[in-house]
């Protein structure tokens, strides 16, 4: 009889340890890969259903947006009370994030509209919820999420400054169509007088918005250097020239360290009306400025230009004070008010 071979041999070793029940290595991967194909399945469902509720968001965002400006423009145009304006700003809000496809309590969606009042009027927000069936992500477990917005508009009155220079300068900067007379073609060196307010086109004075006493320069330097944000309400003709009570010498280079190179807004005087302890330094607008450099010594002087017209109306509108709370007269709009500077305008 004649022997076998060996690799005879060694395959029928082989196929007796199949046979014998021992798992092969092709189930094996079988169910690596069953395992494997679900968290897949579960990553690109993530992938694509996020996709989908970011574009949510996008539109979410639009109707927020919309709906937070309908508010304001109702609180804006609705007469009587503050209380009649913000139900009309609720309800105007409201009915646009309707027309919009956002209801309240309809297909699980959430519109939370809040109003709260500011200085000379109100900010209306709005928050917006819906969800976002999912589709993919149902393998992870995630039936659904929720898309979340949120935004904010101003319906007020003008009326406040807010992080302006510490100096004040003159009207006759400007021509009479407001445009000014120092722009980039042109800048020039800016001098202190050490008067109580700009008595020409080209002198300036140090201010740190009380308007009652001596300057004090340690509060100017705090302003300039901004650890303190000037926060001040002004009126049309209100007198806000300083009392200087010396050059301040420090002030230049602070100027110089901190606010070269920057644009800051400036308030104007100009004369005072007819029947004023004061001839001139009465507020009149605003100007954003260039600050090219500062030098103290000799010189004290701010060389700049102006970036654009001159602006007959204060900065923003400030935030409702405890005063005016106290007073009852926080988001009041006075339709005779003599600024006649109404805006609605996102805000948020």
């Amino acid at each position: 009889m004649r022997a076998q071979p060996k690799a005879q041999l060694n395959r029928a070793r082989d196929l007796d340890r199949n046979a014998s029940g021992r798992p092969r290595e092709g189930g094996q991967i079988i169910v690596i890969f069953a395992l494997a194909l679900v968290s897949i399945i579960g990553m690109v469902g993530l992938v694509i259903d996020g996709g989908g509720a970011f574009a949510q968001r996008r539109d979410e965002q639009k109707v927020a947006d919309l709906a937070s400006v309908a508010g304001a423009n109702a609180y804006m145009n609705a007469s009587g009370s503050v209380a009649a304006r913000t139900n009309a700003a609720i309800a105007g809000a409201r009915a646009a994030a309707t027309r919009n496809g956002f209801t309240q309590a309809v297909n699980r969606a959430s519109v939370n509209v809040t109003v709260d009042l500011l200085s000379s009027g109100a900010r209306v927000r709005v928050g917006l919820t819906g969800p976002h069936d999912n589709s993919f992500a149902r393998v992870m477990g995630m039936n659904s999420w929720d898309v979340s917005v949120s935004a904010a508009a101003d319906a007020a009155q003008v009326d406040t400054a807010i992080g302006a220079a510490p100096w004040i300068m003159n009207i006759g900067a400007f021509n009479t169509d407001g445009s000014p007379k120092y722009t980039s073609s042109n800048p020039i060196a800016f001098g202190e007088g050490n008067g109580d307010y700009p008595t020409s086109s080209t002198d300036i004075a140090w201010t740190d918005y009380n308007g009652s006493n001596n300057v004090n320069t340690h509060e100017v330097s705090d302003i300039i250097s901004g650890d303190n944000v000037v926060t001040a309400t002004m009126d049309f003709d209100q007198y806000i020239g300083q009392h200087n009570s010396g050059f301040h010498n420090e002030l230049w280079g602070d100027v110089q360290d901190h606010l070269a190179g920057q644009d800051v807004p400036i308030p104007v005087t100009g004369p005072c009306p007819a029947g004023s302890p004061n001839p001139d330094g009465c507020f009149k607008g605003w100007a954003m400025f260039h600050v090219v450099s500062a030098s103290g010594g000799s010189d004290k002087t701010i060389t700049g230009y102006f970036l654009g017209d001159f602006i007959s109306q204060p900065l923003t509108v400030g935030q409702c004070t405890a005063a005016q709370q106290a007073a009852g007269t926080c988001g009041v709009i006075d339709p005779n008010s003599p600024l006649n500077n109404f805006f609605v305008r996102l805000s948020e």
